[in-house]
C-alpha cells in the first residue's frame, strides 16, 4: 500500500512563508511526476505546481516567482516553498504523485489528505 503524508501547514500574515513536505511511502518501486495542489472552499482542485523525475518544473502562472517546488528522490519526498503569500494563496495543499507499485505491478494516481495554508491580510 502507498501513503502519501503531508506537513508544513499553518496560518501565516501576507508576505510570510512556508515550506510544505510530502513524503510517500510504503510499496514502491518507482516514483515519476510529484506535484502540489490546492482547492479553495468552493472551487475545483487546481494544480499549483509540478516536477518530474527528471528535475523538469512546471508552475501556475499564479504562483511562478514566488513558489519553489524541489524534490528528494532518496526520500520520496517533495517540497513546496512559498514565499511573498498572498490571502489568495489560501486553500488546502494536497500533494499528489504517480507512482508505480511493488503490490500492485502498475502505475497510478496516489494523494495525500491535503493540508491547510491560511493566510491572513
Amino acid at each position: 500500500q502507498v501513503q502519501l503524508v503531508e506537513s508544513g501547514g499553518g496560518l501565516v500574515q501576507a508576505g510570510g512563508s512556508l515550506r510544505l513536505s510530502c513524503a510517500a511511502s510504503g510499496s514502491i518501486f518507482s516514483v515519476n511526476t510529484m506535484g502540489w495542489y490546492h482547492q479553495a472552499p468552493g472551487k475545483r482542485r487546481e494544480l499549483v505546481a509540478t516536477i518530474r523525475s527528471g528535475g523538469s518544473t512546471n508552475y501556475a502562472d499564479s504562483v511562478k516567482g514566488r513558489f519553489t517546488i524541489s524534490r528528494d528522490d532518496a526520500k520520496n519526498t517533495v517540497y513546496l516553498q512559498m514565499n511573498s503569500l498572498k490571502p489568495e494563496d489560501t486553500a488546502v495543499y494536497y500533494c499528489g504523485a504517480y507512482i508505480f507499485s511493488a503490490d500492485s505491478h502498475s502505475w497510478g494516481d496516489y494523494w495525500g489528505q491535503g493540508t491547510q495554508v491560511t493566510v491572513s491580510s
